[in-house]
């Protein structure tokens, strides 16, 4: 799939690895534990239907896939996306079934995050880096990183973008970010046990 350290594009095939990797990820991140339900017996399973949303999201919008791993195992990957460009009429489609399956209290859970988040917007023309994550055995190896200054790259070599934006809803990495050359545009307390920060790396930041 990959070799060595070098973030490829991937393309809608590999939509299953990329969902399999988030999912170990993001399995105990606090926005897919609010959402979701965190005490659900089939949390695993619908932790898949959610993170498979967002994936096949960016495939039905041609947005990126990016992964980073060996020959035989993807080890890191993000996903990201333009706010500007329209979604083609299947994504709303995928949305409406999506939902269906994972129920009204969880839609009305993210939907009160998403209305969180909406005030973070950034006016300029931007990348979103929608989710970035290793598998917790490769963790603290450089993958991380390795993705992310991808992700910057993409949005520098963009002509419409002006830099990247994310949410993070865990504490620890605002610090993490900022490093990285993030500004916080802003944060929300969304629910007692779910906090949501905003940030924009503007393409002219530097480590």
């Amino acid at each position: 799939m990959t070799e060595g350290r070098t973030v490829v594009r991937l393309d809608g095939d590999a939509s299953p690895l990329v969902v399999e990797v988030l999912c170990e990820a993001f399995h105990d991140y606090p926005v897919m534990r609010f959402v979701l339900g965190g005490d659900s017996s089939d949390y695993r399973r619908r932790l898949g239907l959610l993170v498979g949303f967002f994936v096949e999201t960016r495939v039905h919008r041609g947005e990126a896939l990016l992964g980073i791993g060996t020959a035989d195992r993807l080890d890191g990957a993000a996903i990201v996306s333009d706010p500007a460009r329209p979604s083609p009429p299947e994504v709303a489609e995928l949305r409406e079934k999506v939902w269906v399956r994972l129920g009204t209290k969880e839609r009305l859970r993210y939907e009160a995050f998403g209305a969180a988040c909406a005030p973070f917007q950034v006016d300029a023309p931007h990348i979103h880096l929608n989710m970035i994550g290793v598998r917790p055995a490769a963790q603290r190896t450089g993958l991380s990183r390795t993705l992310i200054e991808e992700v910057h790259r993409l949005s520098r070599e963009d002509p419409e973008s002006t830099g990247v934006t994310l949410t993070t809803e865990d504490a620890r990495n605002v610090a993490l970010y900022r490093h990285f050359g993030y500004d916080v545009v802003g944060h929300d307390i969304v629910a007692p046990e779910l906090e949501t920060w905003g940030l924009f790396r503007p393409d002219t930041a530097r480590l």
